[in-house]
């Protein structure tokens, strides 16, 4: 069985984001978009990642264009927006797909480890979250309504154990 770890989505260049470089690390991964009701939540994983990095804390921002056309943007766009409106300094790849038959291969992993509501395996909407923990295992995953904050408890039990 293959790791969230053993992927490696596309940065806003283009280029392999091997997550191998996370191992160990608690990491964040949250579907983004820059024009979805949602968006303002870009401001509390900032300061997630802000407050706990230093601990090994990584939140990563993967833009999506499924729902409602949110994330017209292209990868230079969406980084300018990140960085002007919302000050975000946490990695922010390239845009992907995280539901159909065009959906990035860590999102079909992210999805078969932790399955919604009802055992669905479909993202529902823009800030779905996915708390992976040390050992690259997914141990939570958060709707889009459930703001960055609430995940703090979550967080400081996955940064509470030694990876491996």
């Amino acid at each position: 069985m293959s790791s969230i770890l053993d992927h490696a989505p596309r940065d806003a260049r283009g280029e392999p984001h091997p997550l191998s470089q996370y191992r160990g690390k608690v990491l964040l991964v949250v579907n983004t978009a820059s024009k979805c009701g949602f968006t303002p939540q870009y401001q509390g994983l900032e300061e997630l990642w802000r407050r706990h990095r230093d601990r090994g804390l990584v939140v990563l921002g993967l833009p999506c264009n499924q729902f409602g056309a949110q994330e017209p943007g292209d990868a230079a766009a969406i980084e300018q927006f990140c960085s002007l409106t919302y000050d975000v300094t946490f990695p922010v790849l390239a845009k992907l797909e995280v539901n159909g038959p065009g959906a990035d291969p860590l999102y079909i992993g992210l999805k078969r480890e932790k399955p919604g509501l009802f055992g669905t395996q479909a993202i529902k909407w823009n800030f779905t979250k996915f708390l992976i923990g040390r050992d690259g295992r997914v141990i939570g995953r958060f709707s889009p309504s459930t703001k960055p904050a609430a995940l703090e408890d979550a967080i400081e039990r996955a940064l509470a154990k030694p990876a491996g």
